[in-house]
């Protein structure tokens, strides 16, 4: 269980750092604060984003599921506003980060998959 954490911190960590090469508004401090970041992240995607996603479930279900987007870029931010050394400046910058990272985790989440397919 907590190498599954770490692998997708790990994961989330990359994402998170190409986001910041490839993004304007998204600036780390240092190489600590970006892997304190991913951590920070999971952490927050764990317990608080559910709980998000459930109340804003009507908004979700409108927009078709777009609005999840916004919900994940909140979660960066979120992520930003507990930790000084990362910061994200707009709400642009922080969708595009979420879909980034978004997309590093689902990497790492079929890599995790296909090592479980194997031992089992």
């Amino acid at each position: 269980m907590l190498v599954k954490f770490v692998v997708r911190a790990i994961f989330g960590a990359v994402g998170l750092w190409i986001a910041s090469k490839y993004v304007h508004g998204i600036v780390f401090d240092d190489n600590l604060s970006l892997f304190l970041a991913a951590i920070l992240l999971g952490v927050v995607n764990a317990f608080v984003r559910p709980i998000v996603v459930v109340l804003t479930l009507p908004v979700t279900i409108v927009t078709l599921g777009f609005f999840l987007l916004v919900v994940n870029a909140a979660m960066i931010g979120l992520v930003a506003l507990m930790l000084e050394g990362f910061h994200v400046n707009g709400l642009i910058p922080g969708v595009l980060a979420a879909i980034i990272t978004g997309v590093a985790s689902w990497i790492g989440g079929m890599i995790l998959r296909d090592d479980r397919r194997e031992r089992g």
